[in-house]
């Protein structure tokens, strides 16, 4: 993580989430669903927005959540199809192949003019869709780190010991505020003044885990020693686009994380293709191909993999 990121003060935290607020969270699936929970958990009222049969399930059971980080409980949480009044927050939490028309359910004339929209989707292109949609000022970035899935409706099963989440933005508004209210429901919320070493650290590390993992369908175990040579190329090809980019990215890090894995961890994307769903293929492999070729960075290595996995 850049330097320039830093925690939230337990100070600035207690003022900023004094009062309760109010969060519509656009797609309770795993991360999204674990957000809405702690988020009411915590005092909050939460708008869960999702199809009729998700919306009724949330509204008749609440999400239930299987947590050894924050225990096992149960949320209230509002539910419905459609943003129907002004926000303080919006937790953009979908998956990228279906962000089109998800945010049908988020029209901008009523989130309100001090709402904000926090997505946390793989990928760095995304932020340009939301500010196109809801404003410049309106859209701030964010990465999550966490590994929670959803295994029905309403039911959240979060797996990692750890859930934190890094903030950026060049908007006017201060972060703070979002922040502290993430802290105040017990996730870890660091502030970083580079948007681009934000979207970019978390690109650098997900896309050759994903890539690699889904092309051959292995575990990270099986990746760091089958396939090592193809992971160093990658990742030395992908720190460069990032570089180029602006983002401060470093390589050793990022395979020092990935030799740290458990052996038989496996990549979301990889979990897709085995479930038939669509892959976020565009999203993570599509943007660096992209962001190669707008600064001049060879990235033999990403292009194979992304025509080989558009062929699964």
């Amino acid at each position: 993580m850049p330097s320039t990121a830093h925690d939230v003060t337990e100070a600035t935290s207690a003022e900023d989430a004094s009062r309760p607020w109010t969060v519509a969270v656009l797609g309770p699936g795993g991360v999204g669903g674990l957000l809405a929970a702690l988020l009411s958990r915590a005092g909050h009222r939460v708008i869960c927005l999702a199809g009729d049969a998700t919306a009724q399930a949330l509204r008749e059971g609440g999400i239930r959540v299987r947590s050894g980080q924050f225990g096992d409980f149960t949320a209230e949480v509002e539910a419905d199809t459609e943003l129907r009044e002004p926000v303080d927050l919006c937790v953009v939490a979908v998956k990228h192949t279906g962000l089109d028309a998800a945010l049908d359910r988020v029209p901008p004339a009523v989130l309100g003019t001090d709402g904000l929209v926090l997505p946390l989707l793989n990928g760095i292109e995304h932020p340009g869709t939301l500010r196109r949609r809801y404003g410049d000022d309106r859209v701030a970035a964010g990465v999550i780190r966490v590994e929670s899935t959803r295994v029905a409706p309403g039911v959240i099963e979060h797996g990692s010991p750890f859930t934190e989440i890094d903030l950026a933005g060049t908007i006017a508004r201060p972060l703070t505020g979002p922040a502290a209210v993430l802290e105040s429901a017990g996730v870890r919320t660091r502030l970083a003044g580079s948007e681009t070493a934000v979207l970019w650290a978390k690109l650098a590390f997900l896309a050759p885990f994903a890539l690699l993992t889904t092309r051959y369908d292995v575990t990270i175990g099986t990746v760091r020693t089958g396939h090592r040579e193809e992971l160093l190329a990658l990742v030395g090809e992908i720190t460069a686009v990032g570089r180029a980019a602006g983002a401060p990215l470093d390589p050793d890090r990022t395979l020092a994380m990935y030799d740290a894995f458990p052996a038989g961890m496996k990549s979301s994307m990889q979990r897709d293709a085995a479930a038939g769903r669509a892959l976020e293929l565009d999203a993570i492999g599509g943007a660096v191909l992209r962001a190669a070729k707008r600064h001049g960075v060879p990235a033999p290595t990403a292009a194979r993999l992304v025509s080989e996995l558009a062929l699964l």
